[in-house]
């Protein structure tokens, strides 16, 4: 094969690539209308049990001294037994959270809570490795229910999610929807808003419904302590520890559970930087589930269908590094005359599918959805512009998982927030800023690299021109905000 072909060749293997995952996200947005038009969308109902099992609430805690207060008072609030639940708040802090815990636990169990401060002497496997130490004090216990430090869960969730695990015995976990505590707090925030409904509505409901495999989220949702042991147990081979347990366990045979109609609110990051931080952990630990759970999934019982779904749902950061490598070999594209017979016409087709999603989803919701609506060509910055980040979370997870060493699990710093206005002092908050990395200037170069490639293009292949000028955008407005906030 010539140059030119192997290019066109790796060109159009990448577009491919895009497309087919394009494809299935509108499949999930069909499939969810599908559902809607039968009334299949929404959750059964069943009845309470004729007795509560005991529960323990797991609150995995690190330097959360600004919003542990807040989620104590929401769990001492739940609606539920008192002789049948516990407290678990599993502290590894190294900051006056530590005093912080101390004060609201020994508050909270004079007035009757059974709640316990456990706390370790290393911080050994992070998160994954609190909530195993965490389930060794706590062998009676027959269901499991999880809250990071940033969400608030309503008082009735016990009530309305545990009688779906005594009504099957095959269920491992129910997830219920994340919703926003301040998502009105500025365009990063309304842009991640948008982004989560999406997922949270249709895309975890079409999953969960249609028997595909589906993600625990991390928190606000419930697992049966038989099927956490089962599968494995929570491991730290990965940073999404959520994300590897529950395909294990669905691997094995157990059901997931979407309830939507329950919703948990929880805290958005508003700073660039700190969003960043969240998605390089997403990213590098979605990527290291993809290298350990592929071919377990390939090798299950699973239909065909199931297997394609579940692949492409772990490849769900792959699309930014393949972004990258479009943006890095334009250059020859272009001075080979490569775009000629290149059609992005399919892509651009099934990409309408995004917005669509969107808009009815936010229609779904209520309230005045036509202003939220006015953000979206916000999500379509952060869906583009994290393509330098993620793309480094790719190639930490490669070198992470190749030496199987295990990765710091960096928290996502809480502030309190919450809308219409600030909980916290800001100068409370300054020691958990996150401060603009060298990587932001990196994202300004390469969007000034997309200007020229778009410039470039609008002589010799003008199709490709309109996918170039949204790379410049995305970039220079991720990288600008980060230092603006700076």
């Amino acid at each position: 094969m010539t140059p030119v072909a192997v290019l066109k060749v790796v060109y159009w293997g990448a577009v491919l690539f895009l497309t087919l995952f394009t494809a299935a996200q509108g499949y999930l947005f069909l499939r969810y209308l599908l559902l809607m038009v039968r009334g299949k969308h929404r959750s059964p109902v069943v009845p309470a049990p004729s007795e509560w099992p005991l529960v323990a609430v797991q609150l995995p805690i690190y330097n959360e001294k600004l919003v542990i207060g807040r989620l104590l008072d929401a769990v001492a609030a739940l609606d539920y037994p008192r002789d049948r639940l516990i407290v678990q708040v599993l502290d590894d802090s190294n900051d006056d959270t530590v005093s912080v815990v101390a004060g609201l636990v020994e508050r909270y169990a004079a007035a009757g809570l059974d709640v316990r401060h456990v706390r370790r002497r290393k911080r050994t496997g992070y998160k994954a490795g609190a909530m195993a130490h965490g389930m060794k004090l706590i062998p009676g216990a027959e269901y499991i229910a999880i809250f990071d430090a940033d969400f608030v869960p309503p008082s009735d969730f016990l009530r309305r999610t545990i009688p779906h695990l005594c009504a099957a015995s095959d269920v491992a976990f129910i997830q219920t929807r994340w919703g926003h505590l301040n998502a009105g707090e500025n365009w990063l925030t309304s842009a991640q808003a948008l982004s989560f409904d999406g997922y949270y509505v249709m895309e975890q409901t079409a999953r969960a419904r249609t028997g595909l495999l589906f993600t625990f989220n991390g928190t606000g949702g419930v697992w049966r302590a038989e099927a956490i042991r089962d599968a494995g147990g929570w491991s730290s081979d990965t940073l999404t520890e959520d994300f590897d347990l529950s395909l294990r366990a669905q691997i094995k045979g157990w059901r997931g559970q979407y309830l939507p109609e329950v919703v948990v609110p929880g805290e958005i990051p508003m700073r660039t930087e700190t969003y960043k931080r969240q998605q390089m952990r997403w990213a590098t630990g979605s990527t290291q589930t993809l290298f350990k759970l592929v071919g377990p999934v390939w090798r299950s019982r699973l239909s065909l269908f199931q297997k394609f779904m579940a692949t492409i749902s772990l490849m769900q950061y792959l699309p930014h590094p393949v972004m990258m490598l479009m943006m890095a070999l334009a250059p020859l594209m272009l001075s080979m005359r490569g775009y000629r017979g290149l059609d992005f016409g399919p892509l651009a087709m099934l990409s309408l599918f995004t917005p669509l999603m969107a808009l009815v989803t936010q229609m779904l919701l209520g309230g005045n959805w036509p202003r939220r609506m006015l953000y979206y060509p916000f999500v379509m910055v952060l869906g583009t512009g994290m393509m330098w980040n993620n793309t480094r979370a790719f190639w930490t997870a490669i070198q992470s998982w190749r030496e199987r060493r295990e990765l710091e699990f960096v928290r996502t710093p809480k502030y309190a927030h919450v809308a219409g206005g600030v909980a916290v002092a800001a100068t409370a908050a300054v020691k958990y800023t996150v401060q603009a990395s060298v990587h932001t200037y990196v994202e300004l170069a390469l969007s000034a690299y997309a200007i020229g490639i778009a410039v470039s293009a609008s002589r010799y292949a003008p199709s490709v021109v309109p996918l170039f000028a949204l790379y410049a955008a995305a970039l220079a407005m991720i990288g600008g905000h980060a230092l603006i906030e700076r």
